[in-house]
């Protein structure tokens, strides 16, 4: 079969998606491709290579016969605005690079989008698949970037690439990093470590959040989904739930003792430009997306698993 190559494999996103594509592919047919963080004892083929880098993609696309490309490298919100520049090289020029080698050996393709693709003039209650897009970070400019072209190519060059707009995600396997949404994610580790974990944000900040079980399990099936039963090639919405920053403090407190403060920075008016909560019914009408994670039943996992991690 042809082999499946996962740039960004070591990153929040991908440490994950790839033992679930290992697992359901088979460890041999799973090229994970990275730069940095690369686990010495990772069990299956790795691939360094530090994108955009042309050239060296068409290589490894030619080497192991891909068929298939999850491009999961990006350069987040937070990171991205201290270096823009940077931010426009990894997230735009290579996802280019990725679609003209896609056109070019007939790849299937999935790239990742986000709710930084929305802006402080998007509803921001139930934001509706088809909206206002215009963000005020360099994130979200590349991410609205990405989706125009993802889209062009798909119409132009009948390219099959699919795209969901991640919300916050929260994950127990890596700890978070550059992200605006991170907080949702870094308390229940500050949690653990020390029993306290100051906000940059303020405790009414609401945001949409999935943890990263469903956020795998939900960009895997979008992949296995029929092309035919597709009809958005920008980026699909993609949702779980929402919540307010001291609601994860509370439901972490019904656990253990927990101390928490708030110091809002820089991050909060980011956060502030996005969304609350998602409409995202087009995903479940058109592809069978169900959530399985809520607040509760999330903290309980996160909670379990890393004191496992730690202890």
């Amino acid at each position: 079969m042809k082999k499946f190559l996962v740039t960004g494999a070591f990153g929040q996103i991908g440490s994950e998606l790839v033992p679930a594509l290992q697992q359901k592919y088979g460890v041999e047919n799973i090229i994970a491709m990275g730069n940095r963080n690369i686990p010495q004892d990772f069990a299956g083929v790795v691939e360094k290579l530090e994108l955009p880098n042309f050239e060296g993609l068409k290589t490894l696309i030619k080497k192991y016969d891909v068929g298939e490309i999850y491009h999961m490298v990006s350069l987040l919100s937070a990171k991205g605005e201290e270096v823009p520049d940077l931010a426009w090289e990894v997230n735009v020029q290579s996802l280019k690079d990725v679609l003209d080698l896609a056109r070019e050996y007939k790849l299937k393709v999935f790239w990742p989008s986000s709710i930084a693709a929305f802006g402080p003039t998007t509803p921001r209650e139930n934001t509706p698949q088809q909206t206002i897009l215009e963000p005020t970070t360099m994130y979200g400019v590349t991410k609205v970037a990405g989706e125009l072209l993802c889209q062009y190519y798909h119409f132009k060059y009948g390219i099959d690439i699919r795209s969901v707009r991640y919300p916050g995600l929260i994950s127990i396997e890596v700890e978070p990093s550059g992200g605006t949404t991170d907080y949702a994610a870094a308390i229940y580790f500050q949690a653990v470590k020390n029993g306290q974990y100051t906000f940059y944000v303020r405790p009414d900040t609401t945001l949409p959040m999935m943890y990263m079980d469903d956020a795998v399990k939900g960009t895997i099936q979008l992949m296995e989904t029929k092309a035919n039963k597709l009809t958005i090639h920008t980026s699909y919405n993609f949702a779980a739930m929402s919540f307010q920053a001291h609601e994860v403090a509370e439901e972490i407190q019904k656990h253990m003792k927990l101390k928490v403060d708030y110091q809002p920075d820089h991050r909060q008016a980011i956060a502030d430009s996005w969304p609350q909560s998602i409409d995202d019914s087009v995903a479940r009408k058109d592809w069978g997306w169900q959530h399985e994670y809520d607040l509760a039943k999330m903290t309980e996992r996160m909670l379990s698993g890393i004191k496992e991690r730690f202890k």
